[in-house]
């Protein structure tokens, strides 16, 4: 029997990192496509193989699409709007619905990981996703709207846990960083061209233009997947999920949303207002001690059944961290895509298009970052690259906070570059160190549970900073101020708000992100293999 080629000189050999001989000419030929891809048969030798390169590419491409199209209609909400017209808080829930739908559809990402192959996730996502957008692209009115917006969210809402969980599961330990990396940098493209031809499009054509292009989009992605995407990792036909704990979701993070969606229109002692917002929290609630009570069960072996999603995995303290640092910065940045745009078209007078440009040199600069943060986290650690992330996202923003009614227009798109860097070096790196934290086997759950959390993180940003600013811009209008400069004091405000919470970001940096598993993932291999060697001697 041949042994092994030995691994490269100073890399060193654990279970995490295969180095296996040079497969056989016919071992490279994958029988179909319905093959499951192994971790053998996916990373040999320090490189993808064809199949896994081909089909991580797909599987990158139609994770894009979903960033692609949260975005996209960000530039052109003001018009649909007016198109339609609704207010602003009613008509953000087109960008808000998709981040909590989105939220609500990443638990059941480890039961439908189980039950289906990659190949039946992906082509049942896309067709679902292209439903979507035809019905949104086709709608006489805003709920149908609303309801196609929906179909695209729970159609792309599984996507990137799935592509997540494949990166974790090919890659070793020491090269996860920069694989997350690059695979981060093609997500922060969307940012970058969604807006911008988003803008462009609606100037054109008008909105429903963009609904074209998805429909369009979600048609090639079918393709793809049906005729180059492998499967990874084997289905489980027994495997069940818990639907009752869905719905608890549902109540309890979409009342909680309409509740904060209604104070704009209804006083607070209003039972529209503080009802749904009851209901919510008690919907949470039970929905949090639910998932504790259900994996409890499932690990004394009173039921095969596990929690829809595992928050035991929160008992980690350095992936608590990570989860929180992660979930304040989509909270501030999700805020932002929507109040950047209304000041821009409705406060200065400016085109949807103009709005997209504004936004694009920082969307690229958080593409670039990215990659490159996802090598710094290899050879530096988490914390120095969190702690340069989190201080320019505090800077740039501050600098916004200081926007007035004169202010240079391209003045936000330099502030917004400083802040999409500092992003860029707070996501990824952070999101990809506080899973290394877990064990193998928590990796899963934990991929679930960071994105739930980010999600709906996101989600409720958008109403919350909405709702700070229309309530300091009714405060000023009652003072006697014009309409547009009292809205522009209370984008100020809100911007302010943000930039405390990104301070926040820093100080949880300085006094969270620490210990062994701060430094780089290199050093994070050896210390496991010694730790291993100790555990043999023993």
């Amino acid at each position: 029997m041949s042994l092994p080629k030995p691994p490269p000189s100073g890399r060193p050999y654990t279970r995490d990192v295969h180095y296996s001989p040079e497969p056989a000419e016919h071992e490279g030929r994958i029988a179909g496509l319905s093959t499951v891809l192994t971790g053998e048969m996916s990373y040999r030798n320090d490189h993808l193989t064809r199949p896994a390169f081909i089909s991580l590419a797909i599987l990158t491409f139609i994770t894009f699409v979903g960033n692609f199209t949260q975005l996209q209609l960000s530039a052109a909400l003001p018009t649909l709007v007016d198109d339609f017209g609704i207010s602003v808080t009613l008509g953000q829930w087109m960008t808000s619905i998709f981040q909590l739908t989105m939220g609500v559809m990443v638990p059941l990402t480890a039961y439908l990981t189980r039950r289906f192959s990659t190949r039946q996730i992906v082509i049942a996502s896309m067709v679902v996703f292209t439903v979507g957008s035809v019905l949104a692209w086709l709608s006489p009115t805003f709920p149908l709207a609303l309801f196609g917006r929906f179909l695209e969210a729970v159609g792309t809402g599984v996507m990137w846990p799935v592509l997540q969980i494949t990166v974790f599961s090919i890659f070793p330990l020491d090269r996860r960083g920069m694989a997350m990396g690059i695979v981060g940098m093609a997500m922060a493209v969307a940012p970058a061209i969604g807006p911008t031809l988003g803008g462009l499009q609606t100037d054109m054509n008008g909105w429903r233009a963009i609904f074209l292009t998805l429909t369009v989009i979600g048609c090639i992605s079918i393709l793809l997947a049906v005729f180059g995407l492998h499967n990874f990792g084997e289905s489980d036909k027994a495997a069940h999920a818990d639907f009752f704990s869905v719905g608890l979701s549902i109540i309890g993070f979409g009342g909680l949303m309409f509740g904060f969606t209604n104070i704009q229109a209804y006083p607070l002692a209003a039972p529209v207002v503080w009802l749904p917002m009851i209901i919510g929290l008690a919907g949470i609630v039970w929905f949090v001690l639910r998932q504790f009570h259900n994996e409890r069960r499932f690990k004394t072996g009173k039921t095969n059944r596990p929690a829809l999603l595992d928050l035991s995995v929160l008992r980690n303290a350095h992936f608590s961290v990570g989860t929180i640092i992660a979930s304040l910065s989509f909270f501030a940045f999700s805020s932002l895509v929507v109040l950047i745009p209304l000041y821009i078209q409705n406060c200065r007078g400016y085109t949807a298009t103009i709005s997209g440009l504004v936004m694009l040199p920082g969307a690229i600069a958080q593409a670039i970052a990215q990659f490159f943060g996802g090598r710094a986290l290899d050879r530096f650690g988490a914390r120095p690259v969190a702690m340069v992330g989190t201080i320019l996202l505090c800077l740039g923003t501050t600098m916004m906070s200081m926007i007035g009614m004169g202010t240079w227009i391209w003045y936000i798109s330099i502030c917004q570059f400083i802040r999409q860097i500092g992003m860029g070096f707070v996501m990824m790196p952070v999101t990809t160190w506080s899973l290394n934290c877990l064990k193998p086997a928590e990796v899963s759950a934990g991929s679930a549970v960071t994105n739930t959390v980010r999600q709906i993180a996101g989600a409720i940003g958008s109403p919350v900073m909405i709702l700070i600013m229309y309530s300091i811009a009714a405060a000023q209008m009652g003072a006697g101020r014009p309409d547009i400069e009292a809205s522009v004091i209370g984008i100020e405000w809100a911007l302010r708000i943000s930039a405390i919470i990104n301070f926040i970001m820093i100080l949880m940096v300085v006094f969270g992100v620490k210990g062994e598993d701060a430094g780089s993932a290199r050093s994070a291999v050896r210390r496991a293999l010694h730790r291993e060697k100790v555990v043999a001697a023993q």
